[in-house]
């Protein structure tokens, strides 16, 4: 026998993964100008030419054993260093670089969090929309996800969230920008989050940890994104160099626990144990010298900024309804059926795709991923505007 739940998970992709496909076939048929392809959030813009530059310094200067060889499990000292430092730098908030642990990414990050902070029985939060994988990742722990609506500006429903807070709850996660909405939570809705929490816990007896998922921090066009570690003790923050510098497909990123955090040491230590149970050991090594080169650095973010001013400008003439985002590069905009899953089948029709929002936990919407060439939204406008012509019946 095999084991039937990863039958499942591998048999079939998310409907992020599936339109992508569906896009790279229609692609071959018509041709890829033809096609407006808004699925997935693959990065459009250049890596800073300091990571390529440092990638080439690696290579050409160190020793190649020693460049290709292991590091320590929880990553290289230096590297986790230079990440420490930087966040005390930045947030103005001290952590020891013996509380970072170098991962394969925000997914390794948040697999490995939460395997090590929940046991079978235990409840994870998610506020909607939020990633899809959520549900694999709490689901690897032993744990169930359990999501809390938004209200009508995609900000989180505090109503909602305590009456769906109980004694199970194990760990919250925030992430901030948001996939799919691009809202940014700003600091009163971070603080008043946090006194929940920290409120509830108190009452249970045992800590909440909240995790912020932050693949997307650096992507924020003018609003301020809070510091999760400096508003809440028990915090763990998992975050991710694919978005800030351009390279999801070298898959690096780390966890940080807060030295706030209830019995930090065990928590950081059960992190470990995890990492070395899911078999995330060593984060790939050139790029944890690289990313040590280029903390500071992030790719252009401001073509986002501009992507999105033309596609928001463009759709909102066009009659669409969406809550801004203030980040991020995604815009999640409101179906005029009502359903997400008929808006998107529809779009396909006018060669665009877009991801019904059913599957981040809102069937009303559906998610745009403008990190594409301007050229594309552009020249995607005369089949949004067809599109919504079908919806009021205009021929």
């Amino acid at each position: 026998m095999i084991n039937e739940k990863y039958l499942a998970l591998g048999t079939k992709r998310s409907v992020i993964r599936e339109l992508f496909e569906y896009g790279k076939k229609r692609k071959a048929e018509i041709g890829e100008d033809n096609v407006f392809d808004f699925s997935l959030g693959n990065p459009s813009i250049e890596p800073p030419k300091s990571l390529n530059k440092s990638i080439i310094d690696h290579l050409l200067k160190d020793n190649s054993i020693s460049l290709h060889g292991y590091t320590s499990a929880q990553g290289d000292l230096n590297t986790r260093k230079t990440i420490s430092d930087s966040i005390e730098r930045r947030f103005g908030f001290k952590i020891s670089p013996d509380l970072i642990y170098l991962t394969c990414g925000a997914a390794a990050s948040l697999t490995i969090t939460l395997s090590a902070l929940c046991v079978e029985g235990d409840t994870v939060l998610a506020f909607a929309p939020y990633f899809p994988e959520y549900a694999v990742f709490a689901a690897t722990a032993g744990a169930k996800l359990k999501v809390i609506r938004p209200d009508k500006d995609m900000n989180i429903d505090f109503d909602d969230l305590s009456v769906s807070l109980d004694s199970s709850v194990k760990a919250v996660i925030v992430n901030s920008p948001n996939n799919p909405s691009g809202v940014v939570y700003d600091s009163a809705t971070i603080e008043k989050l946090s006194l929940i929490l920290s409120e509830k816990a108190k009452e249970f007896g045992h800590a909440i940890y909240l995790i912020s998922d932050e693949p997307y921090r650096e992507l924020s066009y003018g609003a301020e994104v809070p510091y999760i570690p400096c508003y809440y003790n028990d915090a763990i923050v998992c975050y991710s160099y694919s978005k800030s510098l351009s390279v999801p497909g070298e898959r690096i990123g780390y966890i940080a626990v807060s030295p706030k955090a209830d019995n930090y040491e065990n928590v950081y230590y059960a992190v470990c144990g995890a990492g070395r149970a899911l078999g995330y050991v060593c984060a790939p090594s050139l790029m944890q010298k690289v990313i040590a080169d280029c903390v500071y650095e992030t790719s252009d973010v401001e073509k986002y900024k501009e992507n999105r001013d033309v596609l928001c400008n463009g759709l909102k003439e066009l009659g669409y309804e969406f809550a801004k985002p203030d980040g991020a590069f995604y815009l999640f905009v409101k179906s005029p059926s009502g359903d997400g899953d008929e808006f998107s089948e529809r779009a396909k029709k006018h060669e665009l795709l877009i991801v019904s929002g059913k599957g981040f936990g809102v069937s009303g919407y559906a998610r745009i991923a403008y990190c594409v060439d301007k050229k594309t939204i552009v020249d995607s406008m005369p089949a949004f505007k067809a599109l919504m012509d079908e919806y009021k019946g205009i021929k």
